[in-house]
Protein backbone atom coordinates (compact mmCIF):
# COMPACT_ATOMS: atom_id res chain seq x y z
CA UNK A 1 0.00 0.00 0.00
CA UNK A 2 2.42 2.46 0.96
CA UNK A 3 4.59 1.44 -2.65
CA UNK A 4 1.08 2.38 -4.01
CA UNK A 5 1.11 5.49 -2.40
CA UNK A 6 4.53 6.60 -3.37
CA UNK A 7 4.66 5.25 -6.68
CA UNK A 8 1.42 8.17 -7.39
CA UNK A 9 3.17 10.66 -5.38
CA UNK A 10 6.14 10.19 -8.22
CA UNK A 11 3.90 10.73 -10.90
CA UNK A 12 4.95 13.84 -12.60
CA UNK A 13 0.64 14.57 -13.28
CA UNK A 14 -0.31 14.17 -9.09
CA UNK A 15 2.68 16.86 -8.31
CA UNK A 16 1.14 18.96 -11.29
CA UNK A 17 -1.78 18.80 -9.76
CA UNK A 18 -1.40 19.30 -5.92
CA UNK A 19 1.02 22.52 -7.03
CA UNK A 20 -1.82 23.83 -9.20
CA UNK A 21 -4.38 23.46 -5.86
CA UNK A 22 -1.15 24.76 -3.39
CA UNK A 23 -0.69 27.67 -5.84
CA UNK A 24 -4.59 28.31 -6.23
CA UNK A 25 -4.73 28.41 -1.77
CA UNK A 26 -1.54 30.27 -1.66
CA UNK A 27 -3.12 32.89 -4.35
CA UNK A 28 -6.23 33.55 -2.28
CA UNK A 29 -4.41 34.20 0.76
CA UNK A 30 -1.84 36.49 -0.12
CA UNK A 31 -3.56 38.48 -3.14
CA UNK A 32 -1.38 40.34 -5.04
CA UNK A 33 1.71 39.69 -3.20
CA UNK A 34 1.51 36.53 -4.28
CA UNK A 35 3.57 38.23 -7.75
CA UNK A 36 6.81 37.48 -6.00
CA UNK A 37 6.76 34.01 -6.99
CA UNK A 38 5.55 34.46 -10.67
CA UNK A 39 9.69 34.26 -11.72
CA UNK A 40 9.41 30.39 -10.94
CA UNK A 41 6.54 30.00 -13.75
CA UNK A 42 8.87 32.67 -16.18
CA UNK A 43 12.00 30.14 -15.47
CA UNK A 44 9.91 27.25 -16.25
CA UNK A 45 7.96 28.46 -19.96
CA UNK A 46 11.31 29.89 -20.94
CA UNK A 47 12.83 26.67 -20.42
CA UNK A 48 9.88 25.07 -22.16
CA UNK A 49 10.30 28.01 -24.97
CA UNK A 50 13.48 27.26 -25.48
CA UNK A 51 13.21 23.89 -26.38
CA UNK A 52 9.70 23.65 -28.16
CA UNK A 53 11.09 25.31 -31.39
CA UNK A 54 13.68 23.31 -32.20
CA UNK A 55 11.73 19.92 -31.02
CA UNK A 56 8.85 20.87 -33.48
CA UNK A 57 11.00 21.48 -36.05
CA UNK A 58 13.56 18.36 -35.86
CA UNK A 59 10.02 16.29 -35.37
CA UNK A 60 8.14 17.36 -38.33
CA UNK A 61 10.99 17.43 -40.44
CA UNK A 62 11.34 13.15 -39.69
CA UNK A 63 7.67 12.58 -39.45
CA UNK A 64 7.26 14.20 -43.20
CA UNK A 65 9.93 12.46 -43.84
CA UNK A 66 8.75 8.87 -42.74
CA UNK A 67 5.10 9.00 -44.00
CA UNK A 68 6.72 10.62 -47.37
CA UNK A 69 7.50 7.31 -48.75
CA UNK A 70 4.20 5.53 -47.41
CA UNK A 71 1.42 5.38 -50.08
CA UNK A 72 -1.12 6.64 -47.43
CA UNK A 73 0.49 9.97 -46.76
CA UNK A 74 -1.92 11.56 -48.52
CA UNK A 75 -4.67 10.03 -47.13
CA UNK A 76 -2.94 10.71 -43.94
CA UNK A 77 -2.51 14.22 -44.67
CA UNK A 78 -5.97 15.24 -45.48
CA UNK A 79 -7.45 12.96 -42.77
CA UNK A 80 -5.47 15.50 -40.21
CA UNK A 81 -6.85 18.74 -41.55
CA UNK A 82 -9.86 17.35 -42.26
CA UNK A 83 -10.19 16.56 -38.59
CA UNK A 84 -9.27 19.82 -37.47
CA UNK A 85 -11.08 21.65 -39.47
CA UNK A 86 -14.49 19.59 -38.70
CA UNK A 87 -14.00 19.25 -35.32
CA UNK A 88 -13.29 23.06 -34.32
CA UNK A 89 -16.73 23.77 -36.75
CA UNK A 90 -18.60 21.22 -34.48
CA UNK A 91 -17.06 22.58 -31.55
CA UNK A 92 -17.84 26.61 -32.66
CA UNK A 93 -21.65 25.14 -33.39
CA UNK A 94 -22.03 23.79 -30.02
CA UNK A 95 -20.67 26.67 -27.73
CA UNK A 96 -23.37 28.52 -29.88
CA UNK A 97 -25.81 25.55 -29.00
CA UNK A 98 -25.16 25.48 -25.30
CA UNK A 99 -24.85 29.26 -25.58
CA UNK A 100 -28.82 29.84 -26.73
CA UNK A 101 -30.29 26.57 -24.66
CA UNK A 102 -28.39 28.22 -21.18
CA UNK A 103 -28.22 31.72 -21.62
CA UNK A 104 -25.55 32.72 -19.81
CA UNK A 105 -25.93 36.38 -20.67
CA UNK A 106 -29.41 37.18 -19.85
CA UNK A 107 -29.64 39.35 -16.68
CA UNK A 108 -26.11 39.83 -16.18
CA UNK A 109 -25.48 42.98 -14.45
CA UNK A 110 -21.96 45.01 -15.94
CA UNK A 111 -22.77 48.33 -14.39
CA UNK A 112 -20.21 47.50 -11.73
CA UNK A 113 -17.66 46.33 -13.89
CA UNK A 114 -17.83 49.71 -16.30
CA UNK A 115 -14.15 50.82 -16.05
CA UNK A 116 -13.32 47.53 -17.47
CA UNK A 117 -14.95 48.50 -20.99
CA UNK A 118 -12.89 49.66 -23.60
CA UNK A 119 -12.57 50.10 -27.36
CA UNK A 120 -8.45 49.84 -27.74
CA UNK A 121 -8.82 45.92 -29.09
CA UNK A 122 -11.13 47.54 -32.27
CA UNK A 123 -8.06 47.65 -34.32
CA UNK A 124 -7.11 44.35 -34.04
CA UNK A 125 -9.92 42.26 -35.72
CA UNK A 126 -9.03 41.94 -38.74
CA UNK A 127 -8.63 38.39 -40.77
CA UNK A 128 -6.35 38.28 -43.44
CA UNK A 129 -8.01 37.15 -46.57
CA UNK A 130 -7.39 33.47 -48.12
CA UNK A 131 -4.28 34.96 -50.71
CA UNK A 132 -2.50 37.09 -47.68
CA UNK A 133 -3.12 33.94 -45.12
CA UNK A 134 -1.07 31.81 -48.16
CA UNK A 135 1.71 34.05 -48.39
CA UNK A 136 1.74 34.24 -44.54
CA UNK A 137 2.31 30.72 -44.36
CA UNK A 138 5.78 30.59 -46.79
CA UNK A 139 8.71 31.72 -45.13
CA UNK A 140 11.17 34.29 -46.85
CA UNK A 141 13.28 33.39 -44.92
CA UNK A 142 13.49 30.58 -42.92
CA UNK A 143 15.93 31.36 -40.15
CA UNK A 144 14.23 34.37 -39.55
CA UNK A 145 11.17 32.50 -39.21
CA UNK A 146 12.96 30.40 -36.34
CA UNK A 147 14.62 33.77 -34.84
CA UNK A 148 10.72 34.74 -34.19
CA UNK A 149 9.05 31.77 -33.64
CA UNK A 150 6.73 31.92 -36.62
CA UNK A 151 5.32 28.35 -35.70
CA UNK A 152 3.37 28.05 -39.09
CA UNK A 153 5.89 29.32 -41.48
CA UNK A 154 8.35 26.71 -39.14
CA UNK A 155 5.77 23.86 -40.19
CA UNK A 156 5.23 24.92 -44.13
CA UNK A 157 9.19 24.62 -44.24
CA UNK A 158 10.08 21.66 -42.19
CA UNK A 159 7.19 19.71 -43.87
CA UNK A 160 8.41 20.46 -47.21
CA UNK A 161 11.83 19.73 -46.27
CA UNK A 162 10.78 16.18 -44.37
CA UNK A 163 8.84 15.28 -48.20
CA UNK A 164 11.77 16.44 -49.94
CA UNK A 165 14.36 13.87 -47.99
CA UNK A 166 11.84 11.23 -48.42
CA UNK A 167 12.24 11.38 -52.39
CA UNK A 168 15.98 11.89 -52.01
CA UNK A 169 17.74 8.28 -52.44
CA UNK A 170 17.96 6.28 -48.86
CA UNK A 171 21.59 5.98 -49.02
CA UNK A 172 22.13 9.40 -49.03
CA UNK A 173 19.48 10.61 -46.62
CA UNK A 174 19.99 8.16 -44.02
CA UNK A 175 23.00 9.27 -42.34
CA UNK A 176 20.97 13.11 -42.13
CA UNK A 177 17.91 10.81 -40.63
CA UNK A 178 19.74 9.56 -38.47
CA UNK A 179 21.29 12.77 -36.91
CA UNK A 180 17.77 13.99 -36.71
CA UNK A 181 16.73 11.37 -35.35
CA UNK A 182 19.38 11.39 -32.39
CA UNK A 183 18.61 14.97 -31.77
CA UNK A 184 14.46 14.20 -31.34
CA UNK A 185 15.72 11.82 -28.99
CA UNK A 186 18.15 14.75 -27.08
CA UNK A 187 15.51 16.63 -27.06
CA UNK A 188 12.54 14.63 -25.70
CA UNK A 189 15.88 13.87 -22.74
CA UNK A 190 16.33 18.02 -21.95
CA UNK A 191 12.53 17.87 -21.66
CA UNK A 192 12.05 15.03 -19.38
CA UNK A 193 14.72 16.85 -17.29
CA UNK A 194 12.64 20.24 -17.76
CA UNK A 195 9.83 18.65 -16.58
CA UNK A 196 10.92 17.78 -13.18
CA UNK A 197 10.99 21.14 -12.27
CA UNK A 198 7.29 21.68 -13.48
CA UNK A 199 5.81 21.56 -9.57
CA UNK A 200 7.78 24.30 -9.25
CA UNK A 201 6.75 26.33 -12.01
CA UNK A 202 3.17 25.66 -12.07
CA UNK A 203 2.69 26.29 -8.13
CA UNK A 204 4.40 30.00 -9.49
CA UNK A 205 2.10 30.39 -12.47
CA UNK A 206 -1.00 29.51 -10.10
CA UNK A 207 0.18 31.91 -7.58
CA UNK A 208 0.35 35.11 -9.83
CA UNK A 209 -2.80 34.34 -11.77
CA UNK A 210 -4.60 33.74 -8.51
CA UNK A 211 -3.22 36.54 -6.75
CA UNK A 212 -3.68 39.00 -9.37
CA UNK A 213 -7.18 38.51 -10.16
CA UNK A 214 -8.37 36.72 -7.94
CA UNK A 215 -12.50 35.38 -8.36
CA UNK A 216 -13.79 38.85 -8.18
CA UNK A 217 -14.70 39.32 -11.26
CA UNK A 218 -15.11 35.72 -12.03
CA UNK A 219 -18.67 35.77 -10.31
CA UNK A 220 -19.57 38.39 -12.06
CA UNK A 221 -19.72 36.02 -15.36
CA UNK A 222 -19.86 32.70 -13.48
CA UNK A 223 -22.82 31.55 -15.58
CA UNK A 224 -20.84 31.92 -18.72
CA UNK A 225 -17.89 30.29 -16.83
CA UNK A 226 -19.86 27.41 -16.02
CA UNK A 227 -21.68 26.02 -19.48
CA UNK A 228 -18.07 27.12 -21.14
CA UNK A 229 -16.51 24.57 -18.80
CA UNK A 230 -19.55 22.30 -19.14
CA UNK A 231 -19.13 22.40 -23.23
CA UNK A 232 -15.57 21.98 -22.68
CA UNK A 233 -16.22 18.67 -20.84
CA UNK A 234 -18.93 17.24 -23.46
CA UNK A 235 -16.27 17.97 -26.21
CA UNK A 236 -13.85 16.37 -24.37
CA UNK A 237 -15.16 13.61 -22.48
CA UNK A 238 -18.16 12.78 -25.33
CA UNK A 239 -17.13 13.76 -28.81
CA UNK A 240 -13.75 12.97 -28.94
CA UNK A 241 -14.44 9.41 -27.15
CA UNK A 242 -16.94 8.80 -29.35
CA UNK A 243 -14.70 9.55 -32.26
CA UNK A 244 -12.53 7.02 -30.91
CA UNK A 245 -14.65 4.42 -30.24
CA UNK A 246 -16.29 4.78 -34.38
CA UNK A 247 -13.00 5.69 -36.11
CA UNK A 248 -9.96 4.02 -33.93
CA UNK A 249 -8.85 0.46 -33.11
CA UNK A 250 -7.75 2.30 -29.06
CA UNK A 251 -10.16 1.69 -26.70
CA UNK A 252 -11.80 4.86 -25.08
CA UNK A 253 -10.59 4.29 -21.52
CA UNK A 254 -6.95 3.54 -22.15
CA UNK A 255 -7.14 6.95 -24.16
CA UNK A 256 -8.93 8.82 -21.14
CA UNK A 257 -6.79 7.43 -18.55
CA UNK A 258 -3.69 7.92 -20.93
CA UNK A 259 -4.27 11.42 -21.20
CA UNK A 260 -4.43 12.81 -17.88
CA UNK A 261 -0.76 13.74 -17.41
CA UNK A 262 -1.04 15.67 -21.21
CA UNK A 263 -3.81 17.37 -20.01
CA UNK A 264 -2.39 18.61 -16.30
CA UNK A 265 0.66 20.03 -17.74
CA UNK A 266 -1.55 21.76 -20.13
CA UNK A 267 -4.20 22.64 -17.73
CA UNK A 268 -0.80 24.56 -16.03
CA UNK A 269 0.90 25.91 -18.24
CA UNK A 270 -1.74 26.72 -20.82
CA UNK A 271 0.21 26.35 -23.94
CA UNK A 272 -0.47 23.71 -26.64
CA UNK A 273 3.46 24.33 -27.82
CA UNK A 274 4.62 23.65 -24.06
CA UNK A 275 2.86 20.64 -23.39
CA UNK A 276 4.08 19.14 -27.08
CA UNK A 277 7.18 17.23 -25.36
CA UNK A 278 4.34 15.56 -22.71
CA UNK A 279 1.64 14.57 -25.74
CA UNK A 280 4.47 12.65 -28.24
CA UNK A 281 5.63 10.68 -25.28
CA UNK A 282 2.14 9.62 -24.10
CA UNK A 283 0.95 9.00 -27.71
CA UNK A 284 3.69 6.84 -28.35
CA UNK A 285 4.14 4.96 -25.21
CA UNK A 286 0.91 4.65 -23.99
CA UNK A 287 -1.15 4.67 -26.93
CA UNK A 288 1.12 2.97 -29.35
CA UNK A 289 0.50 5.46 -32.33
CA UNK A 290 3.23 5.12 -35.17
CA UNK A 291 6.39 7.63 -34.56
CA UNK A 292 5.66 8.75 -37.84
CA UNK A 293 2.01 9.98 -37.31
CA UNK A 294 2.76 11.39 -33.77
CA UNK A 295 5.67 13.22 -35.16
CA UNK A 296 3.59 14.87 -38.17
CA UNK A 297 -0.07 14.84 -36.22
CA UNK A 298 0.48 16.69 -32.83
CA UNK A 299 3.14 19.29 -33.67
CA UNK A 300 0.33 20.18 -36.38
CA UNK A 301 -2.23 20.13 -34.21
CA UNK A 302 -0.39 22.32 -31.53
CA UNK A 303 -0.11 24.99 -34.19
CA UNK A 304 -3.78 24.68 -36.07
CA UNK A 305 -5.72 22.78 -33.72
CA UNK A 306 -8.26 25.03 -31.18
CA UNK A 307 -11.16 23.45 -30.66
CA UNK A 308 -11.24 24.69 -27.46
CA UNK A 309 -10.55 27.82 -28.14
CA UNK A 310 -13.44 27.57 -30.83
CA UNK A 311 -15.51 27.15 -28.36
CA UNK A 312 -14.72 29.94 -26.36
CA UNK A 313 -15.00 32.35 -29.44
CA UNK A 314 -18.50 30.90 -29.79
CA UNK A 315 -19.90 31.09 -26.36
CA UNK A 316 -18.30 34.59 -25.54
CA UNK A 317 -19.86 35.79 -29.19
CA UNK A 318 -23.32 34.65 -27.80
CA UNK A 319 -22.58 36.04 -24.13
CA UNK A 320 -22.62 39.32 -25.44
CA UNK A 321 -25.02 39.39 -27.72
CA UNK A 322 -27.12 38.29 -24.67
CA UNK A 323 -25.79 41.10 -22.46
CA UNK A 324 -26.35 43.95 -25.45
CA UNK A 325 -29.57 42.49 -26.61
CA UNK A 326 -28.60 41.48 -29.79
CA UNK A 327 -30.68 39.00 -31.93
CA UNK A 328 -27.98 37.30 -33.82
CA UNK A 329 -29.50 35.93 -37.37
CA UNK A 330 -28.67 33.17 -39.22
CA UNK A 331 -26.01 34.87 -40.96
CA UNK A 332 -24.39 36.50 -37.42
CA UNK A 333 -24.62 32.92 -36.77
CA UNK A 334 -22.68 31.49 -40.20
CA UNK A 335 -19.96 34.14 -39.75
CA UNK A 336 -19.13 33.16 -36.20
CA UNK A 337 -18.85 29.17 -36.97
CA UNK A 338 -16.54 30.65 -40.19
CA UNK A 339 -14.55 32.92 -38.54
CA UNK A 340 -13.53 30.62 -35.11
CA UNK A 341 -12.60 28.01 -37.25
CA UNK A 342 -10.84 29.54 -40.76
CA UNK A 343 -8.99 32.21 -38.14
CA UNK A 344 -7.53 29.24 -35.91
CA UNK A 345 -5.38 28.57 -38.58
CA UNK A 346 -2.09 29.99 -37.42
CA UNK A 347 -3.31 31.25 -33.79
CA UNK A 348 0.46 30.21 -31.73
CA UNK A 349 -0.18 27.46 -29.09
CA UNK A 350 0.90 29.77 -26.62
CA UNK A 351 -0.44 30.82 -23.36
CA UNK A 352 -1.66 34.88 -23.72
CA UNK A 353 -5.11 36.82 -24.38
CA UNK A 354 -6.16 35.82 -27.78
CA UNK A 355 -7.74 38.38 -30.05
CA UNK A 356 -8.98 36.47 -32.80
CA UNK A 357 -12.25 36.81 -30.21
CA UNK A 358 -12.53 40.34 -31.71
CA UNK A 359 -12.62 39.41 -35.02
CA UNK A 360 -15.35 36.84 -34.38
CA UNK A 361 -17.76 39.60 -32.73
CA UNK A 362 -17.00 41.77 -35.34
CA UNK A 363 -17.82 39.41 -37.96
CA UNK A 364 -21.44 39.40 -36.13
CA UNK A 365 -22.06 42.62 -35.56
CA UNK A 366 -21.63 42.30 -31.67
CA UNK A 367 -20.11 45.39 -29.26
CA UNK A 368 -16.52 44.61 -28.03
CA UNK A 369 -16.63 47.26 -25.73
CA UNK A 370 -16.91 44.29 -22.66
CA UNK A 371 -14.03 42.32 -23.49
CA UNK A 372 -11.27 43.26 -21.30
CA UNK A 373 -13.72 42.01 -18.73
CA UNK A 374 -12.74 38.14 -20.08
CA UNK A 375 -9.02 39.02 -20.99
CA UNK A 376 -8.32 39.98 -17.10
CA UNK A 377 -9.96 36.02 -16.67
CA UNK A 378 -7.99 35.27 -19.87
CA UNK A 379 -5.56 32.98 -18.29
CA UNK A 380 -8.09 30.80 -16.26
CA UNK A 381 -10.00 30.12 -19.19
CA UNK A 382 -6.95 29.45 -21.79
CA UNK A 383 -5.81 26.64 -19.26
CA UNK A 384 -8.85 25.21 -19.87
CA UNK A 385 -9.41 25.44 -23.65
CA UNK A 386 -5.42 24.26 -24.24
CA UNK A 387 -6.45 20.66 -22.09
CA UNK A 388 -9.33 19.89 -25.11
CA UNK A 389 -6.82 21.02 -27.78
CA UNK A 390 -4.37 18.82 -26.90
CA UNK A 391 -6.85 15.78 -26.18
CA UNK A 392 -8.11 16.66 -30.03
CA UNK A 393 -4.28 16.75 -31.44
CA UNK A 394 -3.63 12.63 -29.51
CA UNK A 395 -7.55 12.05 -30.78
CA UNK A 396 -6.45 12.65 -34.37
CA UNK A 397 -3.30 10.69 -34.42
CA UNK A 398 -4.75 7.91 -32.83
CA UNK A 399 -7.54 8.24 -35.24
CA UNK A 400 -5.17 8.63 -38.53
CA UNK A 401 -3.00 6.31 -37.48
CA UNK A 402 -4.98 3.40 -39.02
CA UNK A 403 -3.98 4.66 -42.48
CA UNK A 404 -0.38 4.56 -41.70
CA UNK A 405 0.63 0.97 -43.27
CA UNK A 406 3.32 0.32 -40.18
CA UNK A 407 1.02 0.58 -37.88
CA UNK A 408 -1.40 -1.95 -39.76
CA UNK A 409 1.83 -4.29 -40.10
CA UNK A 410 2.55 -3.49 -36.24
CA UNK A 411 -1.36 -4.53 -35.37
CA UNK A 412 -1.02 -7.64 -37.69
CA UNK A 413 1.96 -9.41 -35.91
CA UNK A 414 1.00 -8.19 -32.31
CA UNK A 415 -1.68 -11.28 -32.35
CA UNK A 416 0.85 -14.08 -33.21
CA UNK A 417 3.53 -12.71 -30.71
CA UNK A 418 0.81 -12.57 -28.11
CA UNK A 419 -0.47 -16.12 -28.94
CA UNK A 420 3.52 -17.22 -29.10
CA UNK A 421 3.74 -15.40 -25.70
CA UNK A 422 1.01 -17.00 -23.87
CA UNK A 423 2.60 -20.85 -25.48
CA UNK A 424 5.78 -20.20 -23.59
CA UNK A 425 3.95 -18.99 -20.39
Amino acid sequence: MLKKHKGLLSNIGTQVVIAMIIGTLVGTYMGESATIFAPLGAIFIHLIKMLVIPLVAVAIITGAANLGNSPAAGKIGLSTFAFFMLTSAAAVALAIFMGEVFQPGVGVDLTSMQALFSNEYADKGSVPGFFQTVLGMIPTNVFQSLNNANILQILVFCLFLGIALSKVEKSRSEPLMNILNGLVDAFVWMIHVVMRIAPIGVFGLMAEAVGTFGFDVLTVVMKLFVVYVGAILIFGFGFYPLLIKLFSNVSVRRFISAMKRPQAVALSTASSMATLPVTLDTVEKELNINNSTASFVLPLGATINMSGNAIYYGLVAVFFAQVFNIDLSFAAYVAIILTATIGAIGQAGVPGPSFLVVAVLLAAGIPIEGLPLLFALDRIFDMIRTALNITGDAACAVIVDRFNPESQADAEVTPIQTKADQKVA
